[in-house]
């Protein structure tokens, strides 16, 4: 009896010995493990079951992180503590290794090498990731398709400008009116102040969606983002710029993706055609922008500049649009690649007008977008 009483102690010892060192690995892999939290730990997992996996993570997971960028941090030191194990806990026998020169790096590089090829496996990016930072028109089909799933995981919120009504608030202005009900309501009693502060509402967001031909590889993705940020939005305007301009915010109000961009498709009579986005510019301003489309919004232009017609007028336009508008935002899908510099005479031309100028060919710029618009 005492021979398997004293098996038993020692593979307790054992397991908890691994459990220990489980949370040495990851307090070094940056989540804050204080010796409170140890013991809560290993009780969690004798209580629930320190054979198991799947009990030992959630025993971890429910006491041993702190915060929320601590449980992505857990899983990635779990998998790497445990994932040669086949059942928890398990003692490993203690290898005394024998020091020889056989075991020392021939180089005094080779040894950091190593680490540093050991980090760059760690640090790789999931396949999710770097399709995030593709450019759109480099993709195959299948990547397009995948990346159509993603748009979903942008969180647009509206930019919001103040109203000349008030609402109740905790602090600001004093609230005369309201306090004063409040104290005839206790005949005359001196009341709790009442605050307020001028309330909030969306601002228009217009999107002009250049669909020419040197813009037609960035047509399908634009016109994504256009309906994510009307569903996400709601107080969207979009149109397409090309030989002419087109209404297409009926079609990007339908719920389904697919079937906004089949309606847009077949709203849009100049798919890859020409770019004469000054007269296009003054043909939106004169019929929607300066009777109030436009005015007091935001106002986001998707185009790469290319201009076949005259850049003087596009200048024009656009010092038209700025003047109305609350800002102004160039989206070029050329801007965040490598070399790339604004020699267009399209781009020069509206440079002076623009508060943003910014990148658009990957999902990863426009989520940077949103939140330009966000803060606008």
């Amino acid at each position: 009896m005492r021979t398997s009483s004293a098996s038993t102690a020692e593979e307790v010892r054992g397991g908890d010995e691994i459990l220990l060192a489980f949370t040495r690995a990851l307090r070094a892999g940056g989540v804050p493990v204080t010796q409170d939290r140890t013991h809560d730990f290993l009780a969690a997992a004798a209580l629930l079951g320190a054979d198991d996996p799947t009990a030992v993570r959630a025993a971890g997971r429910s006491t041993l992180c702190a915060a929320p960028d601590d449980l992505a941090r857990f899983d990635q030191v779990f998998e790497a503590f445990f994932n040669a194990r086949h059942g928890l806990p398990r003692p490993r026998p203690v290898v005394r290794p024998e020091s020889s020169a056989e075991q020392l790096p021939i180089d005094d590089n080779e040894g950091e090498q190593a680490v540093e090829a050991d980090d760059v496996i760690r640090a790789a990016a999931s396949p999710t990731e770097v399709l995030r930072h593709r450019d759109v028109a480099s993709l195959t089909a299948a990547e397009k398709q995948r990346l159509a799933t993603m748009f979903a995981t942008l969180d647009p919120r509206p930019p919001l400008r103040r109203t000349a009504r008030h609402q109740r608030w905790h602090r600001g202005q004093v609230d005369a009116s309201r306090t004063l009900r409040e104290s005839l309501r206790r005949m005359g009693e001196p009341a709790e102040i009442a605050w307020r502060r001028r309330a909030q509402k969306p601002r228009r967001v217009v999107l002009l969606v250049d669909v020419s031909g040197s813009m037609s590889s960035y047509a399908d993705a634009l016109l994504r983002l256009a309906h994510r940020l009307t569903q996400g939005i709601g107080s969207v305007e979009t149109f397409t710029i090309g030989t002419r301009v087109t209404h297409v915010t009926r079609a990007m109000r339908t719920r389904d993706a697919e079937r906004a961009l089949v309606a847009a498709g077949d709203t849009v009579p100049d798919w890859s055609g020409g770019t004469r986005l000054g007269e296009t510019l003054r043909f939106f301003l004169d019929r929607w922008g300066q009777r109030g489309m436009a005015r007091g919004a935001v106002v986001v232009v998707f185009s790469d500049g290319w201009e076949r017609g005259d850049a003087a007028v596009l200048a024009e336009q656009m010092g038209r649009l700025r003047r109305i508008a609350h800002r102004v935002v160039w989206v070029n899908p050329h801007r965040g690649k490598d070399g790339y510099e604004a020699v267009q005479t399209g781009v020069l031309a509206v440079l002076p007008f623009c508060d943003h100028f910014v990148a658009g060919h990957s999902l990863a710029t426009y989520a940077d977008l949103v939140e330009v618009l966000a803060d606008a």
